[in-house]
């Protein structure tokens, strides 16, 4: 009888963990968008020719020259709500990722894009080129298949793997976490920083006045984006992992290669800059590779921010933690708590004009 009812409530609570998940996935029911205008396009990018010429005849599988490629350049997914305020938003993701991480959110829930779509802003979702629908290059990469989803969790700062960490804002169940392994995207081929750069200035070319939004290795071509395109009227960074320091100021180990001529940094001291980071930042080093590096990353980031304000700008480092906000990974727009994070920047785009 024991091990009738052992078995019972060991059932029961598979299946209450399953409909846990599954409903996490619903997506809660809102008030339809409305939408004046959606659409696709290609930014920036160029072709190359090869050598010979090309013979139509030909069959198709043959390999022939004299043939152009287009390539490098961004893919965009765009939508504009009614009445849409002045400034757009441009969502450029991190390493590893593509649009969806702003599009969703591993566990069903709306992503960034649609939060403030649904508060009027004009959403422009990239995928760099060499990622995603942005596949196309024009130099050849190698892409692996050597099974690293440990070290992303980690990495991510999801947990110590196997282990989670206490109280981190990433739903705990298996589906969720196979999932989030699954939004990964591989690089399709060989793309410098430049390539990114151009790329987005091209974005933003067509998209106009806009918000700039990047994550992780997003950011430092995101400053960049910033400086070389006037249409960039604010960058909101979540972890961004380099950061472009101006000549004769760079600090050792910044991530965001060397430093750039004085005249082009204080560009970005017109534009209103804020920088998050999530939880699980240790302010001592640690025994862990993984929690060092966002240590030493958010403490750059702390003194990029000095360094812009000395030069008359106005940027902002906002550690999640220190303002009640806890739990975050390396994902806070994605997290459990993404509307409380999004609250938070509705509160600084207003203070700063940006949501009209």
């Amino acid at each position: 009888m024991k091990t009738r009812i052992k078995l019972y409530l060991t059932t029961v609570c598979a299946l209450l963990l399953i409909s846990t998940s599954l409903y996490a996935q619903k997506v809660i029911k809102q008030k339809p968008l409305k939408i004046a205008e959606q659409g696709a396009f290609s930014a920036g990018g160029i072709m190359v020719k090869s050598e010979g010429s090309f013979d139509p005849l030909k069959p198709w599988n043959v390999p022939q020259g004299g043939q152009t490629r287009h390539g490098d350049h961004a893919d965009v997914f765009y939508q504009i709500p009614v009445k849409a305020k002045k400034n757009a938003m441009v969502f450029l993701h991190g390493y590893g990722q593509s649009r969806r991480s702003w599009q969703t959110t591993a566990d069903g829930r709306e992503g960034f894009s649609n939060l403030f779509l649904r508060n009027g802003y004009g959403i422009y979702l990239v995928d760099q080129p060499g990622r995603g629908a942005a596949g196309q290059t024009t130099k050849p990469g190698q892409i692996t298949a050597t099974p690293d989803d440990q070290t992303w969790f980690t990495q991510f700062r999801i947990g110590q793997y196997p282990n989670f960490y206490d109280g981190v804002q990433f739903p705990k169940d298996s589906l969720t976490l196979s999932k989030f392994f699954r939004m990964m995207t591989p690089n399709t081929g060989s793309v410098d920083e430049a390539t990114i750069v151009n790329a987005m200035s091209a974005v933003f070319d067509q998209s106009g006045d806009g918000i700039l939004f990047t994550h992780s290795a997003g950011g430092a071509p995101g400053w960049k984006t910033a400086i070389k395109n006037e249409h960039v009227k604010a960058i909101v960074a979540y972890e961004p992992g380099g950061f472009a320091f101006p000549e004769g100021e760079v600090p050792s180990g910044n991530r965001g290669g060397r430093g750039i001529p004085l005249e082009d940094f204080k560009k970005l001291t017109k534009i209103p800059i804020v920088i998050y980071f999530g939880d699980f930042i240790p302010m001592e080093e640690s025994t862990a590779a993984s929690l060092n590096f966002w240590r030493n990353v958010l403490a750059t980031a702390r003194q990029w921010v000095k360094v812009v304000n000395a030069h008359g700008g106005d940027a902002t480092v906002v550690h999640l933690p220190e303002i009640g906000i806890k739990g975050n990974t390396h994902f806070p727009m994605s997290d459990l708590n993404s509307k409380e994070v999004a609250d938070v920047l509705s509160k600084w785009l207003k203070e700063k004009g940006l949501d009209r």
